[in-house]
């Protein structure tokens, strides 16, 4: 059987594609490397920035606290999940009798949408700690983990809220009709299609969640994480290069976030072509 040509020459376009990008690519990162390496300061910048002693002796005290790092990231991941469903849920909610529900998550969505992150970590970490109230934590750490909560619920509810709002009418009706409650055709119907949607842009904000847990480092002295150490270390050896193993510790994880998002999303796209070419 023989291919069509007009498949064959896609395909040889798509390889042209990507051999063009990929020469251009190295291209410009080899002006850029070029650039940097003629400067008349790149030993001042290379001694500064890219110490190979300094890193040597810095790196695997980030490294280590770096597992503080994920500690926050993979504890306040859950929570954020559950909490921003929730509030995606209250706004979707039609009719009278929940427009209270939607005001509220549409308050708190507003809120902490519109207040930068790094003022929430500030407010609570500083100002609740300052409170002494008795049976709360006094741990800037702690207040600057619900912050991170705080902030990114909203950010969620409303990635969770496009799923369920792409959800066509068709199928609550469908599952009405078969007898199921409101609340049944909600979590067993709506929800599931929702989530599976949604997935590649939630796996952005978890990538953004990573790095700003770097933010706890400005409301905690003492429960050390990567950023707070490589600050430390920056100080004592008068040398910019533990901010760089901190930015590496980072990477390694949010790169292979980052490339796991984009084969979902391209999984995506080729599940919608192919169920729009049925």
């Amino acid at each position: 059987m023989t291919r069509s040509p007009r498949r064959f020459s896609l395909k040889e376009e798509g390889a042209k594609g990507v051999l063009i990008a990929t020469v251009s690519t190295l291209v410009v990162i080899g002006l850029i490397v070029y650039l940097a390496v003629s400067s008349p300061y790149w030993s001042e910048f290379k001694d500064q920035f890219l110490n190979r002693q300094v890193f040597a002796e810095s790196f695997p005290e980030i490294l280590r606290a770096f597992r503080r790092n994920i500690f926050y990231f993979l504890t306040a991941e859950p929570v954020i999940l559950a909490f921003a469903l929730l509030l995606a849920v209250m706004r979707s909610s039609r009719g009278p009798v929940f427009f209270p529900l939607r005001l509220l998550s549409t308050i708190y969505v507003d809120l902490f949408r519109g207040i930068p992150t790094v003022l929430v970590v500030f407010a609570l970490g500083f100002g609740v700690p300052a409170l002494r109230i008795p049976g709360l934590p006094v741990d800037g750490w702690f207040w600057g983990w619900i912050a991170l909560i705080l902030s990114y619920s909203a950010y969620v509810a409303e990635v969770y809220r496009a799923g369920i709002e792409s959800v066509h009418p068709s199928q609550t009706a469908a599952s009405r009709a078969l007898g199921l409650s409101r609340l049944q055709s909600l979590g067993s119907v709506v929800i599931p299609q929702a989530i599976r949607r949604v997935i590649p842009p939630l796996m952005n904000d978890f990538i953004s969640l990573q790095k700003d847990t770097a933010l706890i480092a400005f409301v905690s002295a003492f429960s050390v994480e990567a950023f707070l150490r490589a600050q430390r270390a920056s100080e004592a050896a008068f040398n910019f290069t533990p901010l760089v193993g901190a930015a590496i510790c980072f990477l390694i994880i949010t790169i292979p976030m980052t490339r796991f998002t984009d084969w979902l999303l391209e999984r995506q796209r080729r599940r919608r072509m192919a169920g729009g070419s049925v």
